[in-house]
């Protein structure tokens, strides 16, 4: 018997869980402060119920129907001539989860080790900090290790007693972290500048296309679509599961969070001015590994005695975050072991979690020329190549027994959904894919 998920909630907490990573935390939030404040976020909202739900909508969906992981789910569904096409987006699928979880277990390996790091310094030792904090690849290869191993430990479990409870234990802890943190952080000099930069709408700014471009990218990559993990989680919904109410729970769940976020790191980054640290490149604020690993720490550093503390608080709020990833997106090659290549779970996670730890340990010995590579080939490519793929299936390619086109039969709105999906969004995937990928 298939496993599957227990609860509604339960489903709903793992699959915002997938889609809330460290590009919620450290991308979101200066998109949002460097694209008009609150005239990004009203026109993010809008691209996510016009491409990023009707996308999540489709991915879930053909998990879902197909009961199946994402090789099979895609050979079977794409029609005639192109079933030869879905395989291979299939194996693509897979292939690019391995990728995309060799290098996220190093970068979350540093997640855990400022937390622990931040944390020896608090409690006054130094030496064990300093090593912490200090890179090397003895370091990595520990930590890295031990984030492997972590994510394993709950994969093997399974879905029911693994991958959901652990999910419903983790993501109350993460929004609890974020709402102490933010509640912290805005008390801070400065940090009522950046909360108003954050939420007060600059619409002169509304008709900048760039805002239309990223906000599109942000809100796809944001719900993790395009990599079978949502895909995968739909195969385990039981028969007559509605779809629909649930991708609208994990984009709402996932949105939320991305804008608490916000509400933590542009006020943090206003009170690191205060501080006189930089935090800008030019007239705009700093993003992704240069906020996380160089500014925000500066920042604590400077905070006095909290400082550490407040560091361990929110570089655990981002390991969190990248656990909760990792043991969904990781259940994409365990499920393809299981399901084709006939494994036992304990054997399949063994073997998926193996090949991926060899993938980082290439990427950490040889990280200059490979690392930034590797990160491009999945996030700027295969993602919004897959989201393209998937909506083209839902849209063209399923013929036989589709499901939408189904119930859209005796429904307004639902039909509309479906010439939406089949025409607008694959026009807007392509939009993504272009700037993404190709400009």
């Amino acid at each position: 018997m298939r496993d599957s998920f227990h609860s509604r909630i339960g489903f709903i907490l793992a699959a915002a869980g997938s889609a809330v990573g460290l590009g919620n935390i450290w991308g979101f939030p200066t998109q949002v402060a460097n694209h008009g404040g609150g005239a990004f976020l009203l026109v993010y909202l809008c691209v996510i119920f016009i491409l990023a739900i009707p996308a999540l909508y489709s991915e879930l969906l053909i998990g879902h129907s197909a009961q199946a992981n994402p090789v099979k789910s895609l050979t079977q569904l794409s029609g005639g001539k192109a079933r030869h096409i879905g395989k291979l987006m299939g194996y693509l699928n897979v292939l690019g989860s391995c990728l995309m979880l060799s290098f996220y277990h190093v970068v979350a390996g540093w997640m855990v080790v400022h937390a622990l790091g931040f944390l020896a310094k608090g409690v006054g030792l130094t030496s064990v900090s300093e090593f912490l904090l200090n890179s090397s690849m003895p370091r990595d290869l520990v930590f890295t290790g031990l984030f492997l191993t972590a994510t394993a430990l709950v994969v093997f479990q399974g879905v029911e007693k693994g991958i959901e409870r652990w999910s419903k234990r983790l993501m109350p802890t993460l929004v609890i972290l974020l709402v102490g943190l933010i509640i912290y952080m805005l008390t801070l000099p400065g940090a009522s500048v950046g909360l108003e930069r954050y939420l007060v709408p600059d619409f002169t700014q509304i008709t900048n296309t760039s805002i239309l471009v990223a906000a599109m990218g942000q809100a796809f990559f944001s719900l993790s679509i395009g990599l079978g993990g949502m895909m995968i989680y739909g195969s385990y919904l039981k028969p007559g599961a509605k779809l629909g109410r649930l991708s609208l729970s994990v984009a709402a769940l996932d949105t939320f969070i991305a804008f608490l976020a916000g509400l933590l790191i542009i006020p943090a980054l206003y009170a690191g001015i205060h501080l006189g640290v930089s935090v800008g490149e030019g007239t705009e604020l700093v993003g992704e590994g240069q906020l996380i690993f160089a500014v925000l720490p500066e920042l604590f550093n400077s905070m006095g005695v909290a400082g550490p503390f407040v560091a361990f608080a929110f570089f655990s709020l981002l390991s969190i975050a990248a656990l909760t990833s990792t043991i969904a997106q990781a259940e994409v090659p365990v499920s393809y072991c299981i399901e084709e290549r006939k494994l036992t779970r304990p054997v399949a996670t063994a073997a998926s979690l193996v090949l991926i730890g060899v993938f980082s340990l290439l990427l950490i010995l040889f990280f200059e020329p490979l690392f930034g590579w590797v990160v491009t080939a999945v996030t700027q490519f295969q993602l919004p190549l897959s989201g393209l793929f998937y909506l083209l299936v839902v849209g063209w390619l399923w013929r036989r027994s589709n499901h939408l086109k189904a119930i859209a039969a005796g429904s307004f709105g639902l039909t509309l959904l479906r010439w939406h999906i089949r025409y607008l969004c694959p026009v807007l995937m392509s939009i993504v894919f272009y700037h993404v990928a190709l400009s």
